[in-house]
């Protein structure tokens, strides 16, 4: 017999294809319970409501995505790593951190998810906090690589730096365009910013 906590992640995990493939007018307990493998009763048992069934999935896609990127904004401000210490971190460096998250991300029904929970919270604001959490750890990263890079006021730009990276995912998700702008995206933002001095 499977442990609460499995089926409550197998639901969860549910929501997130579901969402990813149809939109979140298709969530519903019979669905979910057809996708997740468990008992319409499940279902309800261990989420009472709609919106705490989106809640509870954006919160556990931000929390993946937010140690995900924390150990990469980690990694970017660590003196001791050679992939990000002053004198390896450029912007192509930075380019393949920035596609860890964006470019190298397949565009499957769980990674759509996300952008339909985003706009959902838009509609919800009981959603936006979970919502906040995410784009939170989106700018520590982004602070991180703007730092390394030398450029001037990184917290203050770093929200810049997020919005451009998801305006190119967008992109990518509605036309199939490559991945590879995310690095002319990165270079207009760096030619735009002043260096910092030292």
């Amino acid at each position: 017999m499977p442990h609460a906590s499995d089926t409550r992640q197998r639901i969860i995990d549910a929501v997130l294809r579901i969402i990813g493939q149809d939109g979140i007018a298709a969530v519903t307990n019979r669905r979910i319970a057809k996708e997740a493998g468990v008992s319409l009763g499940s279902v309800t048992y261990h989420f009472a409501t709609q919106h705490e069934l989106l809640r509870e999935s954006l919160l556990h896609f931000v929390a993946e995505e937010t140690r995900h990127f924390t150990a990469l904004a980690d990694e970017c401000s660590d003196e001791r790593s050679d992939q990000c210490s002053d004198e390896h971190f450029d912007i192509g460096r930075a380019a393949e951190v920035v596609a860890q998250v964006a470019g190298g991300n397949a565009f499957d029904s769980r990674h759509i998810a996300p952008f339909e929970l985003y706009v959902q919270a838009g509609r919800d604001e009981r959603l936006r906090a979970a919502a906040a959490e995410c784009f939170a750890a989106y700018d520590l990263l982004a602070t991180r690589i703007l730092t390394q890079l030398g450029v001037a006021d990184p917290e203050r730009l770093a929200g810049v730096a997020v919005a451009l990276v998801f305006g190119q995912q967008l992109r990518r998700l509605a036309t199939g365009a490559p991945a590879e702008d995310l690095v002319e995206t990165l270079l207009v933002l760096t030619r735009l910013t002043p260096a910092r001095t030292p």
